[in-house]
């Protein structure tokens, strides 16, 4: 199984989300690896849920693509909610997300992308054993991410 370094870093979370993606949140906290490293949602205007998806996939994406070297980039990276648990103690709300990830190595995805853009529609392309291929290529992992959801 391929680990992933997590994310270390002494800026704070809304700070490094806003010079590596240009958006702002109201959150602090951690990266959500533990409970008591929780990211603390402050307030949105979208849904819990699609905020929570975002820090996700921007945590993921960290891990996975903007920090490994060149060699050990994923590409493709995708995560789907697969399980959500609340749970509160002396008036903390957490919820803990439970994320499935996929994701192709950057350098055999971008030969995939272009296997598909030149062999499309052509004699001897097949398109069932292109995604065959690409499905056996694929990383499948689950990562867990708290939330702290209550007011401050």
């Amino acid at each position: 199984m391929v680990e992933f370094k997590k994310i270390q870093h002494d800026t704070p979370i809304n700070e490094l989300i806003n010079s590596t993606f240009s958006v702002d949140f109201l959150i602090s906290g951690g990266w959500g690896y533990t409970k008591n490293s929780a990211t603390i949602v402050l307030g949105t205007d979208m849904p819990l849920s699609q905020l929570q998806h975002t820090l996700a996939s921007m945590r993921t994406y960290l891990e996975m693509n903007l920090t490994p070297p060149k060699e050990e980039r994923f590409g493709s990276i995708n995560l789907v909610e697969a399980h959500r648990q609340s749970v509160t103690k002396n008036y903390l709300c957490c919820e803990k997300v439970t994320y499935a990830v996929t994701a192709i190595k950057e350098d055999i995805y971008t030969q995939f992308i272009n296997q598909y853009k030149e062999g499309y529609g052509k004699e001897g392309f097949s398109i069932e054993e292109h995604f065959s291929r690409r499905k056996e290529a694929t990383l499948k992992r689950e990562v867990d991410y708290w939330f702290e959801v209550s007011k401050r």
